[in-house]
């Protein structure tokens, strides 16, 4: 990581292509091998490592005084927003409340996170949850997200996208391209069978 990052402010809220997004932790439980992480320190500008997590009220403070032109912002930084929960949910529920639409990308690891099923919680804070899939096995899985959680990462991820299905929050998984053309028609098949979209985004490739 590089030192000089440690002169910066802490950016909790950045923009990319003119929309706002918010940026709660650097922990994660993957270290994915296609992760924007490895080679870039931030998004336009933003150096998006953090000193410290932020609460909701530090990220309030740095919301545009005029967020409600924003008709979505998305809870996706350097690393998995649920490791941030409190946050995550305060910023949320503050949003919605100004009429904002609020999509969470999460790699669908916050019940293991946090050690309960936090769900419900998310149904009053988040509009859509997107969810990386980004493998069709669990063992295909371990080997590009390279999870703490072990292969058991790909059950837990699945279990979390249909419990916020079930709290009848609009959820959506998502795939990286690199994966080919077979693994995400195996993909597909799985969000079918959950009757979740599946969405292929393009890999970041390098600055």
């Amino acid at each position: 990581m590089n030192e000089k990052i440690f002169e910066r402010k802490d950016v909790y809220v950045y923009f990319v292509d003119g929309k706002p997004y918010i940026n709660l932790s650097n922990r994660c439980t993957n270290n994915c091998v296609f992760c924007i992480r490895h080679n870039r320190e931030g998004m336009e500008g933003a150096t998006l490592w953090l000193n410290r997590e932020p609460t909701a009220q530090e990220v309030i403070a740095q919301l545009p005084q005029d967020i409600e032109k924003y008709p979505e912002t998305t809870v996706c930084g350097f690393g998995e927003p649920t490791f941030n929960l409190d946050a995550l949910l305060g910023a949320g529920r503050f949003l919605r409340e100004k009429g904002v639409r609020v999509r969470l990308n999460t790699n669908g690891h916050g019940n293991a996170i946090n050690g309960r099923d936090i769900t419900a919680e998310l149904k009053e804070a988040a509009d859509i949850v997107s969810v990386s899939l980004n493998e069709s096995n669990s063992r295909d899985y371990q080997r590009i997200c390279q999870c703490d959680l072990g292969e058991k990462g790909f059950d837990e991820m699945l279990d979390f996208a249909a419990k916020c299905k079930a709290q009848n929050i609009e959820v959506v998984f998502s795939v990286v391209d690199t994966i080919g053309s077979a693994s995400v028609e195996k993909c597909r098949r799985i969000a079918e069978s959950l009757r979740i979209p599946l969405r292929v985004r393009k890999y970041i490739p390098e600055p």
